[in-house]
């Protein structure tokens, strides 16, 4: 059975840019009265390697209280506009017709909505009434690859049309003004939004899905997710990340290669999850890689920071502006909550 394809990857950002200072400034005004070290955590902005981000409000609306159904109304209208506009930049770039599009995929963790946001897109872009819908929440950072990989194998059933694949993420909605934990912190210092949207097909000329891996650790709930509180979603994740990532990805990604019966020598590229600094000289660090390699993480991180779900999709599409295919290996990953790590082998 021939694999899926990508057809084009369309991107969309929100209208409000904070600089890091900006946000160093914002961060030393909300938690000043709550940490005694505040100038010493405020380096964690100066060594973030973020230059700026995207957010769905102005930046002194977040200094205020507002009410989870408040920030939740904003992450629907918001949050539609942004995949309205993703989604027809894929459209457009792939220059295909409405009715080719047999399937939405919407991934998202920043927001609740039901009917899902998938919904309303729909009738917004004229998509055919017909049109098969799969929303999924809940897989944070992890979302964008897993989306990836459930698209790919769905495209293979349904050969003549494409699979739109939409990533939307919200994460500055979820700060808590009145949450002084080093994780809100931390939170306030990398979490960006925007959407990304992706079509696959069969018929695709861009990078080859090859197959997937999975893999879920085992009571590992209390590492990364929210927690629901009545001012919305409470960032929640663990400061040992990087140590896992360092400890357990090499032994994952030789489990991978070998469900897949490809050497790991073969893989050449990497596109991960640029999840924070921390987080990518962990993955330099455990598996190996040269800058090089990881230049659109890093470029990525910088230019938007952590937009959860959609990062990786956004590094995806300057790696396929930029980089020339010979058909070699490459994997596409992410951790997120669960805690879990999602694979995608391509070829490009």
């Amino acid at each position: 059975m021939e694999n899926a394809k990508i057809q084009a990857i369309g991107t969309a950002l929100p209208q409000y840019s904070v600089s890091q200072d900006m946000a160093k400034e914002f961060a030393f005004r909300a938690f000043r009265q709550s940490f005694k070290d505040i100038n010493r955590l405020l380096t964690i902005f100066d060594n973030s390697q973020i230059n700026k981000r995207y957010v769905s409000m102005p930046l002194g609306w977040y200094g205020k209280e507002h009410s989870f159904a408040e920030t939740n109304q904003i992450y629907e209208q918001v949050g539609l506009n942004l995949a309205e506009k993703a989604s027809l930049a894929a459209i457009c770039e792939a220059g295909i017709k409405l009715n080719d599009i047999d399937m939405v995929i919407f991934v998202s963790s920043t927001g609740i909505a039901t009917p899902t946001i998938d919904a309303a897109l729909i009738q917004r872009l004229g998509l055919p009434e017909n049109v098969k819908r799969i929303p999924i929440w809940g897989l944070g950072c992890a979302g964008g690859v897993s989306g990836v990989a459930r698209a790919a194998e769905l495209a293979k059933t349904i050969k003549s049309k494409s699979v739109l694949l939409v990533a939307l993420e919200l994460c500055s909605l979820t700060f808590q003004r009145e949450d002084f934990s080093k994780a809100n912190f931390v939170g306030a210092s990398i979490f960006g939004d925007g959407a990304a949207a992706v079509l696959l097909s069969v018929g695709g000329d861009g990078p080859e899905i090859v197959d997937s891996y999975s893999h879920l650790f085992p009571k590992s709930a209390d590492i990364m997710g929210w927690d629901v509180v009545n001012s919305g979603l409470k960032v929640r994740f663990s400061k040992s990340i990087p140590h896992i990532i360092t400890k357990y990805l090499p032994e994952l990604i030789v489990k991978a290669c070998k469900n897949w019966d490809v050497d790991p020598k073969k893989i050449q590229h990497y596109i991960v999850h640029p999840g924070g600094a921390k987080v990518i000289q962990a993955y330099k660090d455990s598996l190996g890689l040269t800058e090089d390699v990881l230049q659109y993480a890093v470029e990525t991180l910088y230019n938007y920071g952590n937009i959860s779900s959609a990062s990786v999709l956004f590094e995806m599409k300057e790696f396929m502006t930029n980089t020339i295919s010979e058909r070699r290996y490459g994997v596409m990953l992410a951790l997120g909550p669960g805690f879990s790590a999602e694979k995608v082998l391509f070829k490009w």
